[in-house]
């Protein structure tokens, strides 16, 4: 049973590092033990799955918190994540946008200011020279 733990965590640190780099490791580490669960059941059994890519599961996971309001800091992570592994500025915007029907305008608007402030944390780069968000 230790190896299969240490395997899902190694397998975890592993998707963890592919997704965002290594500043993952810096917000999990010090959390002890939620961190290590985060690492083996999140990253080591879900984000290892074969069938989504790892832009798919950012872009559902960006979606996902957007429309749950409220994790502010959880989708400003994964947010980076979402433009690290290829979303695009305009896809996670429209992927806010999708969650009005369903969540209200309040948490798209909590979210967008979210998207707002990741491109503008990670410059223009990011956020290409013609795009700009419009809202």
């Amino acid at each position: 049973m230790i190896s299969q733990d240490h395997d899902r965590y190694e397998r975890g640190l592993a998707k963890l590092a592919e997704v965002d780099g290594h500043a993952g490791e810096q917000v999990v580490a010090p959390l002890g033990d939620l961190g290590r669960y985060i690492v083996e059941f999140a990253f080591g059994d879900i984000y290892s799955r074969g069938v989504l890519s790892l832009r798919e599961r950012e872009l559902a996971t960006v979606a996902m918190l957007a429309a749950m309001g409220g994790r502010e800091p959880q989708l400003r992570v994964h947010l980076g994540a979402a433009l690290g592994v290829g979303v695009t500025p305009r896809e996670l915007e429209e992927a806010v946008l999708q969650t009005v029907p369903y969540a209200g305008f309040p948490t798209a608007i909590n979210a967008m200011n979210a998207l707002k402030q990741v491109l503008a944390e990670r410059g223009a780069a990011d956020a290409g020279t013609t795009w700009e968000m419009q809202i």
